[in-house]
């Protein structure tokens, strides 16, 4: 069994960056957690910022029994101003530690997003820190990463070079991402990622639907 730890800026983004491969690695016997930076309490007109943050989180819930995630975080962080900071990089250091995931997914560097852009090197610090002797302050059983993966969400890739077949996971994907329900329905980002995973397996030609990634850090690819 492998461990794999997801990073996220908001719940729904998990599921429309890597949804299909958290649903493989789950079924493949790999053990799933999820870190979500914010909870999203600006993803709507429609509510309370502490009411949507506890829709959005309940939906995240939802979501993760569709596609296996075992184990769920929230940092709660507030949405929209996701700052890299000294806090922040301590909390993440010592999650790494704890967890010792084998693999991470992060949003990539170039995502559009402000949430999305700041989540990337502050994982990507916080990844290096967490393997190193130092940090006195943080868990000191030290964790190397051995693969980080970059998924795409707001910012289609323009360069990637990993891809994953997920046509066998395309349904789950989907069906969790529908589980957000305060999200699709302004926004139809289930169609959105259904048509991207088409166009990505299309492009590829490594299956009808697929995720594909950056790779930041590679020792083992499953």
């Amino acid at each position: 069994m492998k461990r794999v730890l997801v990073f996220a800026a908001h719940p729904d983004d998990d599921i429309i960056g890597c949804g299909g491969s958290i649903a493989k690695h789950v079924k493949s016997g790999n053990w799933v957690s999820v870190c979500y930076m914010t909870s999203g309490s600006a993803g709507s007109l429609d509510y309370a910022k502490e009411e949507l943050a506890r829709i959005r989180e309940n939906e995240a819930k939802r979501a993760a029994k569709v596609v296996g995630s075992r184990n769920m975080m929230f940092l709660r962080d507030p949405d929209g101003y996701l700052e890299y900071n000294e806090d922040k990089s301590r909390k993440l250091v010592e999650l790494i530690r704890k967890i010792r995931p084998h693999a991470v997914y992060v949003h990539h560097g170039s995502d559009r997003h402000r949430d999305h852009f700041i989540t990337y090197p502050l994982v990507r610090e916080s990844i290096r820190r967490a393997s190193g002797p130092w940090f006195q302050e943080c868990d000191k059983a030290l964790w190397s990463v051995e693969t980080v993966l970059a998924y795409e969400v707001s910012t289609p890739l323009s360069e990637l070079n990993y891809v994953e077949d997920i046509s066998g996971f395309i349904d789950k994907k989907i069906a969790a991402l529908k589980r957000h329900q305060s999200q699709v329905k302004d926004i139809w980002y289930d169609e959105a990622a259904e048509g991207l995973a088409k166009y990505r397996g299309a492009m590829t030609g490594k299956g009808k639907y697929c995720e594909v990634f950056q790779v930041a850090k590679v020792t083992d690819l499953f």
